[in-house]
């Protein structure tokens, strides 16, 4: 029979401690887990947000260029045509004694409107007198029209002034004004005396009426269909001119 362990404890104690000391170390974190940000089973993470943009706008500074002022528009262009029509009109690039022009085409031809304005002066009845007065009545039956361009356009020697033209009343290009005749001072040829003035009502007369600057290059544009206005030549001759009651 074996001899009795004298001075031995049992084994037994030390391997229930190196159980249990397995065991806590199970239960410490697994290697990949994040105990610190791991959800519960069945709940959601909260998801990190940034703060709401504000609905009130904020101001800024604005730039240059949408501080500037914006772009003038150029009003909008004044068309003219010729002022007889009829196919067959013809006209030379000079005149006796003074700016203008005569427009030859067979009387009835009907006479427009150059452009959009308002009709200033009419004479519907040829006063005309060979033996008389000189000037003023040489034009017969005549339409005088202010352009909104701001240029006087006149026509004369007509057979009759279109109804309804009176000072005042509004016409556009192209608009009938009368027909081409030959009253007044027309030497007995159907002809459309046409000049271009600066609008001196009450100073000028006849002598201002009658054109004051030369049409041909302006009827040469409009017959191309080129839109050209006299405004500049006629406001400077207007300048260094005035109104002058005779020549």
């Amino acid at each position: 029979m074996p001899a009795p362990l004298t001075g031995r404890r049992p084994a037994y104690p030390l391997l229930l401690l190196l159980a249990a000391v397995l065991t806590a170390s199970c239960a410490t974190t697994r290697p990949g887990v994040d105990t610190g940000t791991a959800s519960r089973p069945g709940t959601i993470a909260p998801t990190p947000t940034t703060p709401a943009a504000s609905s009130t706008p904020t101001a800024t500074a604005a730039s240059p260029k949408a501080a500037a002022s914006p772009p003038q528009t150029r009003p909008a262009e004044v068309r003219h045509v010729f002022p007889v029509r009829a196919g067959d009109a013809s006209y030379h690039p000079t005149h006796s004694v003074y700016p203008a022009t005569d427009i030859f085409a067979d009387c009835g031809a009907p006479v427009v409107a150059v452009t959009d304005g308002s009709v200033l002066e009419v004479s519907r009845v040829d006063r005309f007198d060979p033996g008389g007065l000189r000037g003023p009545f040489n034009g017969g039956l005549s339409v005088a029209v202010l352009g909104d361009d701001g240029v006087r356009y006149y026509g004369s020697h007509l057979t009759e002034v279109a109804a309804g033209l009176d000072p005042g009343v509004r016409v556009v290009a192209g608009q009938q004004l009368g027909t081409v005749g030959r009253t007044g001072n027309a030497n007995n040829v159907c002809h459309l005396h046409f000049g271009i003035s600066p609008p001196c009502l009450g100073k000028d007369g006849w002598w201002i009426r009658r054109g004051v600057v030369w049409p041909a290059p302006y009827l040469d544009a409009w017959r191309r269909g080129v839109n050209r206005s006299p405004a500049v030549e006629v406001t400077d001759w207007q300048r260094r001119h005035g109104c002058p009651k005779e020549p």
